[in-house]
């Protein structure tokens, strides 16, 4: 077995099944950038090892595979004015991502609990991609006045209908159902049944495919509360822009609908902006690394330029007093050019 330091990574080999573990539990196994170093070289090892057929990624713990990013410390990398060690961290973040959705080996990441944000990044982006009963997915970005990314926007450009605006602008928590709806996900399988599967894919007879494998255990969740609301969702999010979102939302009859509108004036609005055109715009690019481009980018913008990231973050995560102080406080005051201008953002180092 190695570990990273203080094992907050640990991989190990059993039989021809590649395992790593996130391993810091007490934060819901949230990434810094030693844990995305140290499974970057655990794949680098791996991938020439022709005794590894299989990685399983998961996280350790009851409460989630990955809660995220460590965004306190991010609040604290641009406070202090080191915008190297923010684009450091998102670099390899980055690169690990695109890592993992090319890498040659079959990855099957169990997004058991809460995936959130970062831990999409990893999970979402593998080949075999299992859910539970248990599972909480979400790019909740936005309430803390930021924008999608780890190729997050990538994964909500190609889900149906407008359903990558709803869950892009909102950061609303998709169930297992959802997940797998909106292409999050591929396979739900029963939390009881994950060290089963484990123990499959590291004792399975060749030449058993690990989607065969996963496929034994695979059920049928129930069915998704997103057909039925599809209707006001691809009504109200196929507008031009956040304010026609908000006026279309107050026009539907349905209660989630004002809900939704609610929640969106509470939000920045420099935040949904951005990521609604950074969502539309992810739906005509080539593929994840232009996407990861893009929003590294946007997520430099954020950091160097706008002041919204550091107060959302200080509001949900430092103080708690969930009462954030926007600039600009309203959608109504917003620049008509912010979007592109976030967009046109030209990082002085590139992501490639």
């Amino acid at each position: 077995m190695s570990d990273a330091p203080e094992s907050t990574v640990l991989s190990r080999v059993q039989g021809s099944l590649g395992h790593i573990t996130l391993n810091r539990p007490r934060a819901i196994n949230a990434l810094d950038l030693g844990m995305i170093r140290s499974i970057a070289d655990t794949l680098d090892r791996w991938q020439t090892d022709t005794d590894v057929d299989v990685v399983v990624l998961d996280g350790a713990g009851d409460r989630g595979f990955c809660a995220g990013g460590d965004v306190r410390g991010l609040a604290e990398q641009i406070s202090s004015g080191d915008p190297g060690a923010t684009a450091t961290f998102f670099r390899a973040e980055y690169a690990l991502n695109a890592r993992i959705a090319e890498y040659s080996t079959p990855i099957v990441a169990l997004a058991d609990g809460i995936t959130m944000g970062g831990g999409i990044g990893l999970a979402g982006h593998a080949a075999i991609r299992v859910v539970t009963e248990r599972s909480k997915l979400a790019m909740p970005e936005t309430r803390i006045g930021f924008t999608p990314d780890v190729g997050g926007t990538w994964l909500l450009a190609r889900s149906p209908g407008r359903l990558g605006e709803f869950f892009g602008l909102t950061g609303s928590t998709m169930d297992a159902s959802d997940a797998i709806y909106t292409g999050f996900a591929d396979y739900f399988v029963p939390s009881e049944h994950l060290d089963a599967v484990r123990e499959a894919l590291e004792t399975r007879a060749d030449p058993t495919s690990p989607t065969e494998i996963v496929l034994l255990f695979d059920e049928t969740p129930p069915p998704s509360r997103l057909v039925a609301a599809r209707a006001w969702i691809d009504d109200a999010f196929a507008a031009d822009t956040v304010a026609g979102i908000v006026e279309r939302l107050r026009a539907r009859p349905e209660a989630e609908a004002s809900a939704t509108a609610d929640l969106l004036e509470e939000l920045s609005p420099t935040g949904l902006a951005v990521t609604l055109a950074a969502v539309r715009r992810a739906r005509e690019l080539p593929d994840l690394r232009a996407a990861l481009a893009q929003e590294y980018g946007l997520v430099l913008w954020f950091a160097h330029t706008q002041p919204d990231l550091i107060e959302g973050i200080r509001a949900q995560l430092i103080d708690k007093d969930r009462s954030p102080k926007w600039r600009p406080a309203s959608i109504a005051d917003l620049a008509p050019d912010v979007a592109e201008t976030a967009l046109a953002y030209a990082p002085s180092a590139p992501l490639w």
